[in-house]
């Protein structure tokens, strides 16, 4: 019998910690990921994140594989995030109804709910008693469902999934105008329940359209029915709104520590390269702290002088958080896997002996990460007065399992048990890479002989619309017609994508429909006025 090889052994005891810290809370029926053995909700983002270092021990296996054994506990891995995602897909498609209005009013109300009840897939809460309306939850949902797809899991099964994921596209497309709650749930930094623009959620909603434009749910076994489309206008709106608000979080967040999973893992939403420093920057020189970072500036989130039997503050409160924000170790663990990625093995050192200096050592030496480091009650004056000078103690969940799950990741690929492209087999790591510029090309087209003779006369040479026969040249509200029924599914009741102008990126492409080359003239609107031309 052939001896174990070391690296299966350290692959085996990864498997034991995500048995034993992430697995353990996995429902066997529905598969979603309760938040703790006490908190039964299971939270969308939480979910994602959470199933991550299952998704990369899998392939870890997969390519380190000693024996048969491995390959069997390969597949089941995979299975159980396959699990996951399917749970997550069910309680989304509950509230199809959700879906359809939020298309149409991007009211808070109508919102997909942020979290779950683990065992059921039902609702939790009222809609008005949450932050629900989380672009960036929904975003990561779909951009890791585009990033697993390619990786070769089989999540969606049948064309009404299909439909359904293509309006989840319609639901989030229009993000660079749509104020919510953002990844701390509770909007605006006066934690008044207010929602705003989050750059968070902009940025994560602009790396799930890209990610899944033009993928087939179905792998190597779909077809055209199962492709995802996405209009690259929605991209680019998305793009111009985060690249001016960065490297500000929102209107009322200087910056945010969350912004590291936009402008490194997962998202990869900034092609500036100078941006992503800047903003990088931003988070260690203002929210890093000796346990992790702060969320943001004046968080009181479970501080001591926080009071919690309160969801939300009086705006005179913020003051009192100032110094004292709770620090939280799992922005360590985003700053190794951007090391990784951008091939900083100082980077990648430092933080990782710092975040092994705050893990706790739990049953048989286990490593945990907690939710976060609080200042101690009787320490409070004296942190304020000195910064980052009082021992910390720890609090909240322990293991926080979102940390849990990127701090083994983290570790599988500072080790090589895993490649960046493994976990990112959509290259979205290559976003600030140094690309081509890009050249315009404006065609002219006479619309008729009669027009195309003038031209000449005047000493402009065009062909008409019939001498570029076979392509068809149709005007762009055809197009838009043609996008609206986009999703449409009667089992679901879902109409698809809301009837509105297409811009001039969605015109300026060739479109195969039904086996005929098509293109479409652009929409124009001046002075309450639409004229067409052709390009």
């Amino acid at each position: 019998m052939r001896s174990r090889s070391n690296s299966g052994v350290r692959l085996d005891g990864y498997a034991r910690l995500v048995q034993q810290t992430i697995l353990c809370y996995q429902n066997p029926v529905t598969g979603l990921l309760s938040a703790s053995h006490e908190q039964k909700d299971a939270w969308v983002r939480d979910n994602i994140y959470s199933i991550l270092a299952v998704w990369g021990l899998g392939m870890a296996y997969r390519k380190n594989a000693d024996r048969d054994e491995d390959k069997a506990k390969a597949y089941e891995l995979e299975q159980n995030v396959v699990k996951l995602m399917r749970g997550l897909l069910q309680c989304m498609m509950r509230q199809v109804a959700k879906v359809e209005k939020f298309k149409h009013t991007q009211s808070t109300k109508d919102s997909l709910h942020a979290k779950y009840n683990t065992a059921t897939c039902g609702t939790v809460v009222g809609d008005d008693q949450w932050g629900h309306l989380q672009v960036d939850a929904t975003s990561l949902f779909l951009l890791f469902l585009a990033q697993m797809t390619a990786s070769g899991l089989r999540i969606i099964f049948t064309l009404d999934e299909v439909a359904f994921i293509q309006n989840l596209v319609f639901y989030i497309e229009a993000a660079y105008k749509v104020a919510d709650y953002g990844m701390w749930e509770r909007g605006d930094k006066t934690n008044q329940g207010i929602p705003e623009l989050n750059a968070s959620s902009v940025g994560m909603a602009k790396a799930a359209l890209e990610a899944i434009d033009e993928l087939d749910l179905f792998g190597a076994h779909g077809g055209r029915k199962s492709v995802i489309h996405v209009l690259p206008d929605e991209v680019e709106h998305c793009q111009s709104i985060l690249f001016s608000m960065l490297p500000r979080a929102s209107t009322s967040k200087e910056i945010d520590a969350g912004l590291l999973s936009i402008i490194s893992f997962p998202a990869f939403a900034v092609e500036d390269v100078n941006l992503v420093n800047v903003t990088k920057n931003e988070i260690i020189s203002k929210l890093q702290g000796r346990y992790g970072c702060c969320r943001f500036l004046r968080d009181g989130y479970k501080t001591p002088r926080e009071d919690p039997n309160r969801l939300h503050y009086d705006p005179a409160e913020l003051k009192l958080f100032e110094n004292i924000e709770c620090e939280w170790p799992v922005f360590w663990t985003y700053f190794i896997i951007d090391g990784v990625f951008s091939g900083d093995a100082v980077q990648v050192q430092e933080y990782r002996e710092a975040l092994e200096g705050i893990l706790i050592r739990g049953k048989n030496g286990i490593r945990l990460v907690p939710e976060l480091y609080a200042v101690p009650p009787n320490k409070v004056d004296e942190e304020y007065k000195n910064p980052h000078t009082v021992d910390r103690v720890p609090m909240g969940k322990v293991p926080h399992l979102w940390g849990q799950s990127l701090y083994i990741l983290s570790s599988l690929l500072a080790e090589g048990f895993l490649a960046t492209g493994e976990i990112d087999p959509l290259n979205r790591r290559f976003s600030t890479s140094v690309k081509p510029d890009v050249v315009v090309q404006v065609t002219v087209l006479a619309e008729n002989n009669h027009i195309k003779d003038l031209l000449r006369k005047h000493g402009v040479s065009v062909q008409s619309i019939a001498d570029i026969h076979p392509i068809q040249v149709q005007p762009g509200r055809i197009l838009s017609h043609i996008y609206a029924k986009l999703g449409r599914n009667k089992n679901m009741n879902l109409s698809g994508r809301p009837y509105r102008h297409i811009g001039v990126l969605g015109t300026s492409k060739l479109y195969v429909i039904r086996n005929q080359i098509f293109t479409f003239t652009p929409q124009v609107r001046r002075a309450g006025q639409r004229a067409s031309f052709f390009y």
